[in-house]
C-alpha cells in the first residue's frame, strides 16, 4: 500500500508536535499552577518569567520564575492579616518544597525583626526568608519573600 501525500505530511507533523512537546514545556506555568493550587490566588499578570497575583485580604503575590525562584507576599495596612503568615508558607512551600509551616515560622521572625531594623533575613535551608517593612505615605508596607538559593531540590 502507498502513502498519499497528505497522510505522509500529517504523519511527519504529528511526529515533530511529539518531538515538540518537550521544548514547549512552560516551567513557569507550571511554578505558577503550583502557587495557585497551594494558595487559592488569582492571576494576575503574567510575563515569560513572572506573575502577580492577588490573594484574599488584600493581600497582593509575585511570583519570579527562572534558575533560581522567589515568591513575595505584599501588604499595604497597619496590621496583617491572620491568613498573611499561612498563605506565605504555602506559597513558599509550592515553591521550595519546604514545609509551609517552616515558611510561615521563619517569615514570622524575619517581620519581627524588620519591624525594628527594617529588613530581616531568615536561612529556611535551601531558600532565604526575607521581610521588609516601610513606612511610605500612604502607610506601612509589609513584603515577605522566599528565595530560593538554588543549593537542590
Amino acid at each position: 500500500m502507498r502513502a498519499t501525500p497528505s497522510a505522509l505530511c500529517l504523519a511527519t507533523l504529528l511526529a515533530l508536535m511529539g518531538f515538540a512537546t518537550p521544548a514547549a514545556a512552560d516551567g513557569c506555568g507550571d511554578l505558577i499552577d503550583k502557587v495557585v493550587a497551594g494558595t487559592q490566588a488569582t492571576l494576575v499578570k503574567r510575563t515569560l518569567d513572572f506573575a502577580e497575583l492577588s490573594a484574599s485580604d488584600g493581600i497582593g503575590m509575585t511570583l519570579a520564575c527562572g534558575q533560581l525562584s522567589a515568591v513575595g507576599v505584599q501588604f499595604k495596612g497597619p496590621s496583617l492579616p491572620e491568613a498573611y503568615f499561612p498563605l506565605f508558607g504555602r506559597a513558599g512551600q509550592a515553591t521550595t518544597g519546604i514545609a509551609a509551616d517552616v515558611i510561615a515560622e521563619a517569615g514570622r521572625r524575619a517581620r519581627t525583626d524588620a519591624a525594628t531594623t527594617r529588613h530581616s533575613n531568615v536561612d529556611a535551608g535551601i531558600a532565604l526568608v526575607t521581610c521588609s517593612v516601610s513606612t511610605p505615605p500612604g502607610g506601612p508596607v509589609t513584603a515577605c519573600a522566599v528565595i530560593d538559593k538554588g543549593d537542590a531540590h
